[in-house]
Parts: C-alpha cells; sequence; structure tokens
C-alpha cells in the first residue's frame, strides 16, 4: 500500500476507513466536503435535477453487432447520464450556483446553474466554487472561477479548463478531476496552452475556456481496497496473457516465467513501443511533445 502524502498544497485529505470488516481494510475514499447537502448536520446530499438526467444503456463493452470491441466490461451499478453544458453558450446572462453534485460518470464533481431566465444547466465545477456565487460566459471582467470567456480575452497564466479545440464546438480538453492548463501566450489568433500532460500546443484565441482547476483534485489518492468496488463500477477481471496457452495469447505457454515478450493484445496487435495519435492537421498545432523535457 502507497502513502498518503500528509500535506500537499491546496489538497484536502481522504478519508481512511477504519478496518471493521475486512472488505475495508485498504479502502480509501474522497472526502466529499465540496459536494451540497440538504442539512449541513446530515450526509444526505442533493438529488440531482430530473430534467436534466437521461436514462443510460450499458454496452458492456459490445458494439452494434453484439461483439465485444471492448475486454472486460460488464456489469456495474445502474446509473444515469448528467446533461452537462460543455459548450457554455448562453452569452452575457448570469447564473447563480444552486448546488455542487456528484457525477457517477466523471471524476470531477458537477455544478448546478439556475439562469436568471430561469433555465438550469449542469457544468463540470471548478475548486472553489461555492453555492451562491454568479457565474457567465462573458467577454470580459470580472475574472471568476467558473466564468467562460474566449482565450485572447484571458489574462495570461490563468488557469483553465473545458477548453475548446474549434470555436462553437464545446470544451474537449482539460476535463477530468483536479486537472487544468496554463494559459502562456496568445499571439497572430492563437493562444499557447501548456496541457495538463507537458504538452504545449496552440489553440484559435476564439476557443473558449473556463476560469479555474477542476475540483475532486483528491480523486487520484483513493485506492477501492477490494475487487467488489471496481466490479460496481463495470469492470470484469483481466487474465494476463503469460498465463495463458500459446493457442489463447501471443505471450502464453514457455516454461515458466518469461519476461522478454513484446506486449501484445491477443490478436497480435502492438499494445506499446509505436505512436498512437492520428496524422491529423491538429499535430501541427503541437509546439512542444509531453515527452520532452
Amino acid at each position: 500500500m502507497w502513502a498518503i502524502p500528509s500535506k500537499i498544497k491546496g489538497l484536502t485529505m481522504p478519508k481512511k476507513i477504519r478496518p471493521t470488516t475486512p472488505g475495508q481494510r485498504g479502502l480509501i475514499l474522497p472526502s466529499n466536503h465540496e459536494l451540497t447537502r440538504k442539512d449541513p448536520n446530515k450526509k444526505a446530499l442533493v438529488k440531482p435535477t430530473k430534467k436534466l438526467l437521461v436514462s443510460k444503456k450499458r454496452t458492456n463493452g459490445r458494439n452494434n453487432h453484439g461483439h465485444i470491441t471492448c475486454r472486460h466490461r460488464g456489469g456495474g451499478h445502474k446509473r444515469h447520464y448528467r446533461l452537462v453544458d460543455f459548450k457554455r453558450d448562453k452569452e452575457n446572462i448570469p447564473a447563480k450556483v444552486a448546488s455542487i453534485e456528484y457525477d457517477p460518470n466523471r471524476s470531477a464533481h458537477i455544478a448546478l446553474l439556475n439562469y436568471v431566465d430561469g433555465e438550469k444547466r449542469y457544468i463540470l465545477a471548478p475548486q472553489g466554487l461555492k453555492v451562491g456565487a454568479t457565474v457567465a460566459t462573458q467577454t470580459g471582467a470580472p475574472y471568476n472561477v467558473g466564468c467562460c470567456l474566449p482565450l485572447d480575452k484571458i489574462p495570461q497564466g490563468s488557469a483553465v479548463h473545458n477548453i475548446e479545440m474549434y470555436p462553437g464546438r464545446g470544451g474537449q480538453l482539460v476535463r477530468s478531476a483536479g486537472s487544468s492548463a496554463q494559459l502562456m501566450a496568445v499571439s497572430s489568433g492563437y493562444a499557447t496552452l501548456k496541457m495538463p500532460s507537458g504538452e504545449v500546443r496552440m489553440v484559435k484565441a476564439t476557443c473558449r475556456a473556463t476560469l479555474g482547476s477542476l475540483s475532486n483534485s483528491e480523486h487520484f489518492l483513493k485506492a477501492d481496497g477490494k475487487a467488489g468496488r471496481t466490479r460496481w463500477k463495470g469492470f470484469r477481471p483481466t487474465v494476463r496473457g503469460t498465463a495463458m496457452n500459446p493457442v489463447d495469447h501471443p505471450q502464453g505457454g514457455g516454461e515458466g516465467r518469461q519476461n522478454s515478450y513484446i506486449p501484445r493484445s491477443p490478436w497480435g496487435i502492438q499494445a506499446k513501443g509505436y505512436k498512437t495519435r492520428s496524422k491529423k492537421k491538429s499535430k501541427k498545432l503541437i509546439v512542444k511533445d509531453r515527452r520532452k523535457k
């Protein structure tokens, strides 16, 4: 078991469960102190808004023909999909934060916005966003956490998330818990961003992004503690290729254990050692590769 760092700047420590049962031994859960509760003295969380829920059918890793295209998926707890507004296209209409809620479909928390005209929408909740705060999609100050602006209107050096790759398409970059990109410069119609991976890339300056880094930054510290908790998430057991026979896997067979194999899938396709990024025009906009220091 890895040790949890005692102090990390701007990070709250998760809950380490006292093992009163064998299944709780090694279990570490997020504190979820940011989530809104009905009563501060009770543990009951605010229920999600029904109008923003959509039924989610589980595919179990199968395509439209019923063939398994993604192995080791199946089962898991039932979920409803929350309709999250990634586009943030409601311009110059202020909204008040009604609640910070849990979303089972993503690692970051979501925030419910009540707009002045009566509409309700979910957005990705940035760290530090409080209930009662006012946010909006705008083109200038104030630069509050949760406000959405074009990149050329955001002060340089700011932390941003939910970044568009193409204007009006909606946020596609930096959407996982605790992540943020840094706006380094804006020139010649392009904004230069330093991504969480270390990659430095350019995006059109008219693309929108949201101020702040995303919530639930302690997500990476949690530990499931038992196999059953992984099954609840919809992941089935995985058997190593080296434990199989030669007829079942390219890495199977052999006398004793061998480490000199090339990682492959059961169909012989290499899993590591070659580039998987497709040759698209966006590759021209990468200033610095994430592997280069």
